[in-house]
């Protein structure tokens, strides 16, 4: 064999070591695995059926209403953005808008005082002000949105020659 094969054996294998990833990346999903096991041993061990449900329930609903939804937001936010240089700027909306509906998600029982009473009893606060801190919130992250894309076309403008006549 010579040594330029014995080389590219050798970093083919290399290759393939890379391709396992870090040795504590492996472990932690196999921790991982492991833990979503035990959860969903115990999760079906008393209440199979509502917890199948549930989970087949989420994933025709994102599926079959919350997709096509956020796809089509997704479109109307590029369509009014026009010109293909601004398409980059979609992402401006885009994470802003997930953020504000993925804390609406969680906390939209309180939000829409579903669990009022109960919150009160539980904790002793009142649940008035989570509509109040859930909209300050998302006026915060497209603020500061907005904000990051100010200065990033600013910083754009500043480094582009200018046109010659």
């Amino acid at each position: 064999m010579s040594e330029r094969t014995g080389t590219g054996v050798v970093r083919r294998l290399a290759a393939h070591r890379l391709a396992l990833g870090n040795p504590l990346q492996l472990l932690l999903l196999l921790c991982s695995f492991a833990f979503a096991g035990y959860v969903g041993v115990r999760l079906f061990a008393d209440r199979w059926f509502d917890v199948a449900l549930w989970i087949v329930g989420a994933a025709l609903l994102h599926d079959l209403v919350l997709l096509p939804l956020y796809a089509m937001a997704d479109r109307a936010v590029l369509r009014g953005l026009g010109a293909a240089g601004r398409r980059a700027w979609a992402g401006y909306v885009r994470v802003p808008a997930a953020l504000a509906l993925l804390l609406l998600l969680v906390w939209f029982p309180l939000i829409a005082r579903r669990n009022e009473r109960r919150y009160a009893l539980t904790t002793g606060h009142s649940a008035d002000a989570f509509l109040g801190h859930w909209l300050l919130i998302t006026a915060g992250l497209f603020g500061g949105s907005a904000l990051l894309l100010a200065f990033r076309v600013l910083r754009d403008t500043k480094r582009r020659p200018p046109a010659s006549h």
